[in-house]
C-alpha cells in the first residue's frame, strides 16, 4: 500500500490524536460522575463536549485547558495521556536504580529498570526508555551476559536516535556498546565506535567535557590491549586535561582508574598508585562498590608489576571477593586470571593451575577473549616450567588463536616470543623463526590501531 501524501498523513495523525483526547475526556468525566454540561459550562456547550468525546473536531488549547480544570487534571495529562509529573517521577526512579546498581544490588537494579522500561515505553518517553534500557544492559554486563547487554544497548541507541538526542547525550550508550564489544573480544570495533564518536564531537564543535572524558577513558583499555600505547597515552592526557571541567565525581574517579594503566605502562609506578588512590577515595565517598572493587583489582596489578607479590595477592583477593558478592561473574573470572599469575610467581603453580582450569570453561572467544588467552598463556608457562613441553605448546597456540581473533597485538608479540623460544628449545628452528617474525610483525607499528588517523582533538 503506497504511503499517504505528507499532508494527508499529518491530518490522519491529528485525527487520531483528537480521538485519543476525546476518549480521555469521556473516561475522566465518567470516573468523576460529571455530566457533559458540568464539564462544558460556562465557556462551552454540552454538544461540544459530546462532539469531542466522539472523536470529531479538534479542540483548541484554550478548550483543553478549560476541560482539564473542570476534570481536575493537568493540561499535559489531558493532552498527552501522561499522568502529571510522570517524567519527573521516572527520572527519580532511574536515579534509584542507578544507585542500586552502583552499590552492588544488580538483581534489584535490573528489576527496577525493567519496570521503568515498560512504563516509559507505554507513555512514549523515549529518552527515559533509553536510560532504562542502558541500565538493563549495564546489569547484564555485570553478570557477563554480553549478548543480552548488547541487545539492550542497541535498543537504547535506537531510541535516542529516534528522539534526535544530541551526540553528547548518546555518549554513555556509545561507551557502553564499545565496552561490551571490547569484553566480547572485538577490540578493533570497540575502538572504531569510540573514535568515530570522539571525531564527531570534536569536528562538530560539541565539546561536552563529560562526554569527551567518558569516551577517552573508555578507549584506554582497548588501545592498550591492541598495543596502541601512544594512542592510549594521548587519550589519558586529554582526559586529564578535561577533568577539571567535569561535574560528575564518579566519572573523574573512573578516569583516574583508567589513566593508571597508561602510567604503569610508562614505568611510572608511583604515579599510577597515586591515581588509583584518588579514584578509590572518590568511590569510597560515593559508596560505589563495583568501581571500588575495580580499583583493588588495578592496585593488585600495579603491585604485581612492581614485584610486591604479597600485596598484589591481598588486593586481588579483595577485588575478587567484592565482585563475587555482587555476582559480577565475568569480572570475577578476569580478576582470578590476574590472581593466578601472582600465585605462580609466588611459587604456588599447582594452586594457580587449578584456578585457571576452573576458569576456562567460563571464559572464551565470545566472553573475555583476552583474559581467556591470558589463562592459556599462564597454563603454558606452568606446563613449561614443569617440563611438559607438548602441553605448554598446546596452551600457547590456543592463546595465540584467541589474541589474533581479538586483535590484541599488545600481548601477541610476547606470546610469539614464548612460543618461539619453546620451538627453539625443542629443535624446531624454522617454526621458531616463523613465530618470531609473526611477533615482530605485531610490533612493527607501535601506537596505531590501523584504523586510520587518530580522531580530532578538542580545543584545550
Amino acid at each position: 500500500m503506497p504511503d499517504e501524501p505528507p499532508d494527508e498523513a499529518a491530518d490522519a495523525a491529528a485525527d487520531d490524536a483528537t480521538e485519543h483526547v476525546g476518549r480521555r475526556v469521556l473516561r475522566l468525566r465518567t470516573e468523576r460522575g460529571l455530566t457533559q454540561r458540568q464539564v462544558a459550562e460556562p465557556a462551552y456547550t454540552p454538544a461540544y463536549i459530546s462532539t469531542l468525546e466522539a472523536g470529531r473536531g479538534r479542540p483548541s488549547e484554550a478548550a483543553l485547558r478549560h476541560i482539564a480544570e473542570r476534570l481536575d487534571v493537568t493540561y499535559e495529562e489531558l493532552a498527552t495521556g501522561r499522568p502529571a509529573h510522570l517524567a519527573t517521577d521516572l527520572r527519580l526512579r532511574l536515579t534509584e536504580a542507578q544507585r542500586a546498581l552502583a552499590t552492588g544490588a544488580a538483581s534489584e537494579a535490573a528489576e527496577l529498570y525493567r519496570e521503568l522500561s515498560t512504563e516509559a515505553a507505554r507513555h512514549g518517553f523515549g529518552v527515559e526508555h533509553a536510560a532504562a534500557e542502558l541500565g538493563l544492559g549495564e546489569c547484564a554486563l555485570e553478570t557477563g551476559e554480553l549478548a543480552v547487554s548488547l541487545g539492550h544497548f542497541d535498543t537504547a541507541d535506537t531510541l535516542l536516535t529516534e528522539a534526535r538526542a544530541p551526540l553528547p547525550q548518546r555518549a554513555p550508550v556509545i561507551r557502553a556498546r564499545a565496552v561490551a564489544h571490547y569484553l566480547s573480544g572485538s577490540l578493533r570495533y570497540a575502538c572504531y565506535l569510540l573514535e568515530s564518536a570522539l571525531d564527531d564531537l570534536n569536528t562538530g564543535g560539541l565539546h561536552d567535557p563529560d562526554a569527551l572524558v567518558l569516551l577517552y577513558t573508555a578507549s584506554i583499555a582497548p588501545y592498550m590491549d591492541m598495543g596502541a600505547h601512544a594512542r592510549a597515552a594521548q587519550a589519558a592526557e586529554l582526559a586529564l586535561a578535561l577533568a577539571p571541567r567535569v561535574g560528575d565525581p564518579a566519572l573523574v574517579a573512573q578516569m583516574h582508574r583508567s589513566v593508571a594503566r597508561t602510567l604503569l605502562a610508562e614505568g611510572k609506578v608511583a604515579e599510577a598508585d597515586s591515581s588509583l588512590a584518588k579514584a578509590a577515595e572518590l568511590y569510597q565517598q560515593l559508596q560505589i562498590r563495583t568501581e571500588l572493587a575495580h580499583c583493588h583489582w588495578m592496585r593488585g596489578y600495579v603491585h604485581a608489576q612492581a614485584g610486591r607479590l604479597s600485596d598484589a595477592e591481598t588486593e586481588l583477593r579483595t577485588a575478587r571477593d567484592m565482585l563475587s558478592a555482587k555476582r559480577a561473574a565475568l569480572y570475577t573470572q578476569q580478576v582470578e586470571v590476574e590472581l593466578a599469575d601472582v600465585l605462580r610467581r609466588l611459587g604456588r603453580p599447582q594452586e594457580a593451575a587449578r584456578l585457571l582450569r576452573s576458569l576456562l570453561g567460563e571464559i572464551g572467544p565470545e566472553r573475555g577473549a583476552v583474559h581467556a588467552a591470558g589463562a592459556h598463556r599462564l597454563l603454558g608457562l606452568i606446563a613449561q616450567e614443569s617440563g611438559a613441553a607438548e602441553e605448554a605448546e598446546e596452551h600457547y597456540v590456543n592463546a595465540l588463536s584467541l589474541l589474533e581473533r581479538a586483535g590484541a597485538a599488545g600481548d601477541l608479540a610476547d606470546l610469539c616470543r614464548l612460543l618461539g623460544d619453546l620451538y627453539r628449545r625443542t629443535g624446531r628452528i624454522e617454526a621458531a623463526l616463523d613465530t618470531y617474525r609473526t611477533g615482530l610483525g605485531h610490533r612493527a607499528a607501535p601506537g596505531t590501531t590501523t584504523l586510520g588517523p587518530a580522531p580530532a582533538r578538542p580545543p584545550l
